[in-house]
């Protein structure tokens, strides 16, 4: 089969933009955001309970495209929520008591944003065969995706001079690229291939019963939590122990821009040793520079910024490669139902999600720790040293599951 042409890679990327630029935000920005009228117990018991119910519906989104295959119909459908419940998430009305309103707010923005990628990745699964090609596809998709997190790391700072002032003017320019590569998406990408059977709803845990997506779980849950929890608190970070708050829009553009530049290394490495064990270099890659990160202290701005390189550089595997190694495993059942996979997939995501807010903000709430505050070594080992226990675990159990005599195959 001969390789998808770049303007069917572009088509299909597009959307990733604005979701990206949605989603960092909302896992980086809304806990500083939010830290001044919600305590942080209170905070992440809210951001808790909220992840979890978004991690919850996404399976049964998933066994909702399986049933109704349509993906332009129903990414339309999804982006009027978003883009409703965003702005609002981070425009805080006077008249509205904070908690009822992040909730009510948030709401609207995580189901609306479930419901564009569990169907957009799904999409993607189904628009080739070939392995090597998804890889492909998925690494556009992310490649748009980072260049929309570079935008929202870098614009609230641009926008205005408080973060509170800069998102809440993020909220036209959202909309705007949310229409415009929704539009790219929607029109240019082609119909996806589909399945011979249409599924019921009972059949939304069947990826469970496949046994390399079932191993696969646990790892991809374990790294995920150790990816979320730096994002949970890198602002608390770069302001509290590197004093350097005026700089961080800066450190994340140099993470996701390296993530981004990294991204046709991993896939070419992927080629070359198998998708699973450049997943693997990258989670080593992750550990040293979170190593690195422990040891900083205040001015260190040359320092992070090489942690910042370091740890987007394997970002960038992250992102691209578990989807891979997800359709890989759809294509060896009998009866494949994408929906259900990246359902699945996607409800693991944000568990992590909701596991790193509701264990690392009440956890340096216990500890004393307070925004602008001390208790400064608490922060940074719940930055960066829990991270790397959790992101060995991860390491080793891939690692015991790895097919050292097939590389790039089904990978557990």
């Amino acid at each position: 089969m001969s390789p998808l042409p770049r303007t069917r890679l572009l088509a299909y990327g597009g959307l990733g933009l604005p979701l990206a630029f949605a989603a960092l935000p909302l896992y980086v920005h809304l806990a500083p955001f939010y830290s001044g009228v919600i305590s942080l117990s209170l905070l992440g018991a809210i951001l808790l309970a909220l992840r979890f119910l978004d991690a919850a519906i996404d399976p049964l989104i998933g066994a909702l495209f399986d049933r109704f295959p349509h993906p332009r119909s129903l990414v339309a459908l999804s982006l009027p929520v978003l883009g409703l419940g965003w702005i609002g998430v981070f425009t805080l009305p006077q008249a509205w008591p904070a908690v009822p309103w992040l909730i009510v707010m948030l709401t609207l923005t995580t189901v609306g944003y479930s419901l564009a990628t569990v169907v957009h990745t799904s999409w993607g699964a189904r628009l080739s065969n070939v392995p090597h090609e998804r890889t492909r596809l998925f690494a556009a998709r992310e490649g748009f995706g980072l260049i929309g997190v570079v935008l929202a790391a870098a614009l609230p700072t641009v926008l205005a001079a408080t973060l509170a002032e800069g998102l809440a003017r993020m909220g036209w320019i959202f909309l705007g690229l949310l229409l415009a590569f929704a539009a790219l998406t929607l029109v240019a990408t082609p119909p996806m291939r589909r399945s011979a059977r249409t599924p019921g709803l009972r059949q939304m845990l069947r990826p469970l019963a496949n046994p390399a997506f079932a191993r696969f779980a646990p790892g991809y849950l374990l790294n995920g939590v150790a990816a979320a929890l730096p994002a949970t608190l890198v602002i608390f970070f770069i302001d509290d122990v590197l004093k350097l708050a005026a700089h961080s829009g800066l450190f994340l553009a140099i993470y996701f821009l390296s993530g981004a530049l990294g991204l046709p290394l991993w896939v070419r490495l992927a080629r070359r040793i198998g998708t699973l064990d450049a997943w693997l270099v990258s989670m080593g890659l992750s550990i040293a520079a979170f190593a690195g990160a422990f040891w900083l202290g205040e001015g260190d701005l040359a320092g992070y910024a090489l942690v910042c390189a370091a740890s987007g550089l394997a970002l960038g595997a992250d992102l691209a490669l578990p989807p891979a190694l997800v359709a890989d495993m759809i294509d060896s059942d009998a009866a494949p139902q994408p929906g259900a996979y990246y359902g699945l997939m996607s409800f693991l995501a944000k568990l992590t999600l909701a596991l790193a807010a509701g264990l690392a903000l009440p956890l340096l709430d216990v500890w004393g720790y307070r925004p602008g505050g001390d208790q400064l070594f608490a922060l940074s080992a719940t930055y960066a040293l829990l991270p790397i226990v959790m992101k060995l675990g991860a390491l080793a159990w891939f690692w015991r599951m790895r097919q050292i005599a097939h590389p790039g195959v089904v990978p557990c």
